[in-house]
């Protein structure tokens, strides 16, 4: 891939409070994508289906390509049904352009910071679908941001995600 910038390293840790789609509970999993629709997608990657729980854990790690640096990626929670079609639990959103741009500013500060540094720090808007600030820092030399989404279309809950990123040799970069 010519215009790779590098790889983009999803933990997604839990869900929070998340709508009942079955009799007492739901069998959640997770769809992550891009573009407008789900067909246009660039990628499309998906969770583990945890059984009954309305407070998944899921601490799966996904990777994705990354080459464009406004990317916005979309996920999709859904209940897992066996006889029928599987039923929508919400969805948010977010772009990846501010975890990027901390990146950047690191790479300008290259050295001196301490762990746990606070690089930068998101606001919820309502151009976002964060629930509480989110804060890009330095973690053991990496720079990671963690993110609670608030879950869009649906009654209830949360999502909590990490975002990593990976330089890949021979990458374009940014």
């Amino acid at each position: 891939m010519e215009n790779l910038l590098g790889l983009l390293r999803i933990h997604v840790k839990r869900g929070v409070n998340l709508a009942i789609r079955d009799t007492s509970s739901s069998d959640p999993y997770i769809v992550f994508s891009s573009g407008k629709q789900v067909k246009e997608s660039i990628f499309k990657l998906k969770t583990r289906v945890i059984k009954h729980s309305i407070n998944p854990e899921w601490n799966d790690e996904l990777t994705l390509s990354v080459t464009d640096p406004n990317l916005t990626v979309k996920l999709t929670i859904y209940d897992k049904d066996l006889f029928s079609a599987d039923d929508k639990m919400g969805e948010a959103q977010f772009s990846i352009a501010p975890y990027l741009e901390a990146i950047k500013l690191h790479h300008k500060l290259e050295g001196g910071l301490p762990n746990g540094a606070i690089i930068m720090k998101v606001q919820p808007t309502r151009q976002n679908c964060l629930s509480e600030e989110s804060h890009i820092l330095l973690n053991q030399g990496k720079l990671v941001q963690n993110m609670f989404l608030r879950l869009q279309h649906v009654e209830c809950g949360e999502v909590e995600l990490q975002l990593e990123w990976i330089d890949v040799t021979g990458s374009k970069g940014f």
